[in-house]
């Protein structure tokens, strides 16, 4: 059993940030992660709305710069996904270790939450996408279809416009959820094609995306759409299925936790995308981070005295 001080579970921005505070308190730490560092940002080319960058950065790049920080402060990352928790006794066990601490800070993020319609699994990977910076390049000169009325789809669309030949937008309601600034850029976009109020009912296809089953939700009427790619944007659900039992969550699995960061579970503490809260961004995800690291420092020194 490897013993430290504090273990992060996740590293993206939140867990990256908690780690930077962790470590500039001098706290023992490890930093677990089971997929590269950067969590679900990465899914995004670019950042236009982090303080300090006019213009935007590039993901990749902050990304880059929040792991040389704790580089610097010699804090350990292992590439391991955590299997079980043990919030009492602060033990965490991952594919390659079992860890033992006197606090724990989870920040597992959250994953792309699917439309559970008839086609999408079938077709991942094969033109169902939910990732338009990973895989934009392979709809140069093709028709797409991202599904969502967020910030998330109308970043996704414009970049898209990049490649793409045409770029339509399905959304169930009459509005979309995106801020101001990006609905303007998208009605400027001539290759961006807006159509709302619908749903798309079903992904068909032979051995790749083909169309997708469209249904007008004010007149009930369903056709088909060609296009040869699916990209999706409705949401996020939280990666907590390891903490199922352990601590409290809302109906949805984010963590329930207060101002301090702290969950039902003492000296267990959550930020980023992984729990309960009014706005996913990564602003707030790194001041989730730093919270909860200096409420994991006190914890740990009033264990000591």
């Amino acid at each position: 059993m490897i013993t430290h001080d504090l273990i992060i579970i996740g590293a993206g921005p939140a867990g990256l940030t908690a780690a930077l505070y962790a470590g500039r308190s001098r706290i023992d730490t490890i930093l677990v992660e089971k997929m590269a560092p950067g969590g679900r940002i990465l899914m995004s080319e670019s950042i236009e709305n982090y303080p300090g960058f006019p213009g935007g950065i590039s993901t990749s790049e902050l990304i880059s710069r929040m792991q040389a920080q704790i580089k610097e402060l010699a804090i350990g990352v292992e590439s391991e996904e955590v299997l079980d928790l043990d919030c009492v006794n602060k033990i965490v066990k991952t594919s390659g270790n079992t860890y033992k601490s006197q606090a724990i800070i989870i920040a597992s993020g959250a994953k792309p939450r699917k439309l559970n319609i008839p086609g999408e699994d079938k077709y991942t990977g094969r033109g169902v996408s939910y990732c338009a910076t990973c895989d934009a390049p392979f709809y140069k000169g093709k028709k797409v279809v991202l599904v969502g009325g967020g910030n998330a789809v109308a970043e996704e669309a414009l970049y898209l416009s990049r490649f793409a030949s045409s770029v339509s937008v399905i959304h169930r309601r009459q509005d979309l959820r995106a801020s101001a600034i990006l609905q303007e850029r998208l009605k400027q976009d001539k290759k961006i094609n807006l159509i709302l109020s619908s749903l798309v009912t079903e992904i068909k296809g032979n051995q790749k995306v083909e169309a997708v089953k469209v249904k007008d939700l004010l007149s009930g009427k369903e056709d088909d759409f060609a296009c040869d790619g699916v990209f999706i944007y409705i949401g996020y659900e939280p990666e907590t299925a390891f903490l199922k039992g352990k601590i409290a969550t809302d109906e949805a699995g984010f963590i329930l936790s207060d101002d301090a960061m702290a969950t039902s579970a003492q000296g267990v503490f959550a930020c980023g995308d992984c729990r309960k809260k009014s706005l996913y961004q990564v602003i707030n995800a790194c001041g989730d981070g730093a919270v909860a690291a200096d409420s994991a420092y006190k914890f740990i020194a009033n264990r000591s005295k």
